[in-house]
């Protein structure tokens, strides 16, 4: 796992100060501790940080290909690069090292564009072929490894792995992009379409990116999309067999490692189904840690134990204190951009615990969203029942009256909180879902906005933009498009952030062996009720691990990481939060109204209501434009 960087002048070839990538190259130091190297040629410099993972020696980066007409810098890992490396070698490639990176310069010199269909895998790269002048940036599927670009006066392209390596160009500027600060009210995080700072963008997933000098930096296209557009035809049992099969197999393929390996393990169906795998085909105990609260009903410790002393791995716990919120900046700096999603913390700690023991660990990310694990997800499938049968003539002024005088209890047990559903039911599929999905509501952004951020939003509402994509979405049902929206949204932007980032911070790799592609593709193409079975989501998953796997695992109530936030902002970080109406970057920007911050703080403090998700995003904001440095 590495840290890229580097710069293109696409209009005019002029020569590119070495330096100055070696300076973007610095400022991500910690995805790559191991070593560190640039390359300039008239027009285009690429630079690296490595940790080594795959052949430790043999495979320095920038690499260039042995007939020295292409060089790369890659970050990820290619799981099928020795298949790749055979089929290439029975066509006349040559090969100097063992590692994956060679392989990817070997397949654009085959097979062109059409290399990035055949490489499975997490990835970023960017490969200049100096035979036809041309810069290829490309993502993967998924969008597990991170790009920044930035369009730079010149007519020229500046590129990192994160913000902070674009931050260390003198030509970027850091002003606020009003719609990403919309999105991430809407959201909790930027998502991949927006960038917190005008003029810099994110290379999307499944996207890429090819300029060639002398012309115009083109748009972004995309290579890859996951489509539920067919419904896969077999048995229960077929189908099951077929499903652990591809889940072995995902499992084996992220075990290649020339440094020590294991896995997080949270005791959750997920985590605990590729530890299972990884045990079924390792010769030695597998390494497995885990990070549990001193709040019993947030502990989730005694099942990663019981799934631990099962298969018989070398495991270790840690328990966090639930006032473990000193270290919020060092959090929001590591994410440069505001992250709002609170389970970061908890997974920035077992990332600190796991690498203490290896460089390498598998987990159990992307399960969720593939097989509609999450519970917003099942109660959607149901929701769309309803709305089958009453026209949305009738649907709007029943349950959107309902809705709109229903009290908003945070407070009362699951059940009797249908105020949000109420309201979701009220609207279309997709607008339902794109509401449950937010954080906050856009009559809630509209109360805390202040005329002006309204007037340069111009009527810009981040659910619009999930909305359009659901809408568009290569799907059959209502399901599906809640699926395809968390697995090319809500996933990139949150999940697969936040992993990276805590991971990366403290230079360990992350795999994520249910996220492989053909794994996704086959979840896509299930049945709705091998997905939702009644109540019951990841149906299908859960039953073939039975006979790996006990009961109360697989069928107990999803919980994940959970942070004590509302408890904070009422005790240690209520000073903060009243802070953020008064003498904060966001008091003084103009974005936000103080009487309003300070009403939500205040409310919250005293216990009338629970505003501690908007408030930690406030918080969270304010931190993040603090150390970007922003000005305005």
């Amino acid at each position: 796992m590495c840290g890229v960087a580097g710069i293109f002048h696409a209009e005019s070839p002029k020569p590119v100060d070495p330096a100055r990538v070696e300076r973007m190259c610095d400022a991500m130091v910690h995805r790559g501790p191991d070593g560190a190297g640039v390359w300039t040629d008239l027009g285009v410099g690429l630079g690296h940080r490595r940790l080594s993972i795959i052949d430790l020696e043999g495979s320095p980066q920038p690499m260039h290909s042995p007939d020295g007409r292409a060089a790369i810098v890659f970050n990820g890992e290619i799981y099928n690069f020795r298949e790749l490396r055979r089929e290439l070698e029975r066509e006349g490639a040559k090969f100097r090292t063992s590692g994956d990176t060679e392989v990817i310069l070997a397949a654009w010199q085959r097979w062109g564009l059409d290399c990035l269909e055949k490489l499975h895998g997490m990835f970023v790269f960017a490969l200049y072929d100096l035979e036809k002048r041309q810069l290829l940036l490309a993502r993967d599927r998924f969008g597990v490894k991170p790009l920044f670009l930035t369009r730079l006066s010149n007519g020229g392209l500046a590129f990192a792995s994160e913000l902070k390596g674009l931050l260390a160009h003198p030509q970027m500027r850091r002003r606020v992009n009003p719609q990403a600060l919309e999105a991430y009210m809407t959201w909790g995080y930027v998502p991949d379409s927006h960038s917190i700072l005008a003029g810099v963008e994110k290379l999307q997933a499944g996207h890429f990116l090819l300029v060639e000098q002398g012309k115009p930096v083109p748009a972004q296209r995309r290579w890859w999309d996951i489509s539920f557009a067919d419904r896969a035809k077999g048995s229960e049992a077929d189908l099951s067999a077929e499903l652990v099969h591809l889940m072995r197999d995902a499992v084996q393929s992220r075990m290649v490692s020339d440094v020590p390996l294991g896995a997080f393990l949270s005791g959750g169906v997920d985590s605990s189904s590729v530890v299972a795998l990884m045990s079924e085909v390792s010769a030695e105990p597998v390494q497995t840690c885990s990070i549990g609260f001193d709040v019993a009903a947030l502990d989730e410790t005694s099942y990663a134990e019981q799934i631990a002393q099962k298969f018989g791995t070398v495991h270790e716990a840690r328990t966090v204190a639930s006032d473990d919120f000193g270290s919020i900046d060092t959090l929001a700096a590591m994410f440069d951009e505001p992250f709002a999603d609170a389970s970061a913390l908890p997974t920035w700690r077992v990332c600190q615990l796991a690498r203490e023991k290896v460089t390498v660990a598998l987990s159990g990310d992307g399960a969720d969203e593939a097989f509609a694990g999450y519970r917003r997800q099942v109660f959607h499938h149901n929701e769309e029942r309803v709305r089958s049968l009453l026209p949305q003539g009738l649907r709007e002024p029943l349950f959107g009256t309902l809705g709109r005088i229903w009290p908003k209890a945070d407070w009362a047990p699951r059940p009797l909180r249908a105020k949000t559903t109420l309201l979701a039911l009220a609207e279309s599929g997709n607008a339902g879902y794109a509401r449950g999905l937010s954080v906050t509501t856009p009559e809630a952004r509209a109360q805390l906005f202040s005329p002006e951020l309204s007037r340069a939003l111009a009527g810009c509402r981040g659910e619009d933009e999930l909305i359009r994509l659901m809408d568009q979405a290569p799907a059959q049902s209502g399901l599906d498009r809640a699926q395809y929206a968390d697995l090319t949204f809500w996933m990139p932007g949150d999940i697969l952030t936040k992993v990276d980032r805590t991971s990366m911070a403290v230079s360990l790799e992350a795999r994520e062996p249910l996220l492989d592609h053909r794994l996704v593709e086959f979840a896509a193409r299930l049945p709705e009720k091998l997905r939702v079975n009644g109540g019951t989501g990841k149906f299908l998953l859960k039953k073939c691990m039975e006979r790996y796997l006990p009961q109360d695992i697989l069928y107990r109530p999803k919980q994940g990481f959970v942070t004590p936030i509302a408890d904070w902002l009422r005790g240690p970080l209520s000073g903060q939060a009243r802070a953020i109406a008064s003498s904060s970057v966001l008091a003084r920007s103009g974005w936000f109204s103080p009487r309003a911050m300070a009403d939500l703080a205040e409310a919250h403090i005293s216990g009338r209501s629970d505003h501690s998700r908007v408030l930690w995003q406030l918080l969270m904001l304010e931190k993040s434009l603090a150390n970007l440095e922003v000005t305005g």
